[in-house]
């Protein structure tokens, strides 16, 4: 669940700083990329060297770095939309209450009004402090706003009292994020199988027949679907990029065969299928095992069809979700609708060569979602990683209604 998540850690100044380090050292064997934001303060308790140490990342605690006579400054709104989750812990009642109430006088603070994600909190204080009516008033207004408490634990606490306040260890912090992050992973129960990128028909043993797909609208797709907790099987051609996501199992094919080779040991186990490879129609009738030498004259190669991936698996489709991909250039809504019922898809996603900025190379795409109800959802131009978001939201919304 934390591979790969972008998690901002935000140390405030208790003596519970002290299991920091723990933390960080856990979150970095999930295989979460971490950075640490704390208060001045926070650094009489724990030293930023060790954090930066152990998150492999520079620790910030001010505003304004002065170094060597060069003055910079830390963005904490660059910070804070960094983070796909963002900790702070300790939580103590002084941070507690100016993270409810809106008071902002230092970059931790900053970060926090900053940041889009999710945001856990850690209390830690005397047990006095803790029961205290203000301080169990700021904890339920930022459970409020949608924050996340982990919950204080009782034990002995630094003033030598037992009872409850003590900051949570830092496995618990570990397994309440993980279950916060699953029961809000909707793709958590679903195997989803993708094609990607572009195949090569070779011709000899440099020279091979292929298309312009660079594979960025597959992989956006299946990094999208891992995010939401799915389990991915991404089967690409030759591609430069590189695997999006270490949970998504990446089988590398170059042939058309090769790729329906590999969809075919794995479509019965997956719940959703999406076909985005640009994959040959056609491939040379010979392979020449040596290289071609050029002659006068001119060469003819005969080419033969390839085997349609789509239409063989909707042929064995059982309780699959299957969403096919159709890039035109002319008439492209009445093509993909065609394609959709020729090849017992669910849905379809339609890009056209006829809009700027859409199709292969480029770092954008438009698309339209059609599906097999006859509903069509057009969007607007924008980045593949947020078309990919787009399309997900639209099959998830199916899903729902089967």
């Amino acid at each position: 669940m934390l591979r790969s998540k972008r998690i901002l850690v935000g140390v405030t100044a208790g003596i519970a700083a002290y299991k920091i380090p723990f933390l960080i050292r856990l979150l970095m064997k999930e295989g979460a990329e971490v950075r640490v934001v704390m208060s001045k303060a926070a650094a009489e308790f724990v030293a930023p060297i060790t954090l930066a140490t152990l998150s492999k990342n520079p620790v910030h605690t001010d505003f304004i770095n002065e170094e060597e006579g060069k003055v910079d400054w830390n963005n904490h709104v660059e910070l804070g939309l960094w983070a796909d989750l963002m900790i702070v812990a300790p939580a103590t009642a002084n941070t507690l209450a100016k993270m409810a109430n809106g008071q902002c006088d230092n970059l931790l603070l900053a970060t926090y009004f900053s940041a889009k994600s999710t945001v856990f909190f850690a209390p830690a204080m005397d047990l006095d402090m803790y029961a205290h009516p203000t301080a169990q008033a700021s904890i339920e207004k930022l459970k409020s706003f949608g924050n996340i408490e982990i919950p204080a634990e009782e034990g002995e606490l630094a003033s030598g009292l037992e009872g409850k306040g003590r900051m949570a260890e830092p496995e618990t912090m570990i397994s309440r994020i993980k279950t916060h992050l699953a029961s809000e992973a909707p793709l958590r129960n679903q195997t989803v199988l993708l094609t990607a990128g572009p195949t090569r028909e070779p011709i000899d043993p440099v020279r091979f027949l292929s298309n312009r797909s660079t594979g960025t609208m597959g992989y956006a797709l299946a990094a999208e679907a891992a995010k939401r907790g799915a389990r991915v099987i991404l089967v690409s051609g030759p591609s430069s990029l590189p695997n999006p996501d270490p949970s998504i199992e990446l089988i590398r094919v170059e042939t058309a065969a090769e790729m329906l080779e590999e969809c075919l040991k794995h479509f019965d186990a997956s719940t959703v299928f999406i076909a985005s490879a640009a994959v040959a129609d056609y491939r040379p009738e010979q392979v020449h095992d040596q290289k071609v030498k050029k002659k006068a004259g001119d060469w003819s190669i005969g080419l033969e069809r390839t085997a349609d991936i789509l239409k063989t698996l909707s042929e064995q489709k059982s309780n699959q979700f299957l969403v096919g991909f159709a890039l035109e250039s002319e008439n492209g809504l009445e093509n993909a609708q065609a394609k959709l019922e020729r090849k017992n898809l669910d849905a379809i996603v339609l890009n056209t060569l006829e809009d700027a900025g859409a199709g292969f190379g480029a770092g954008t795409n438009k698309v339209t979602f059609l599906d097999n109800k006859k509903r069509q959802i057009p969007f607007e131009l924008k980045p593949k990683a947020a078309v990919a978001k787009d399309i997900w939201n639209e099959i998830q919304k199916r899903l729902d209604e089967i």
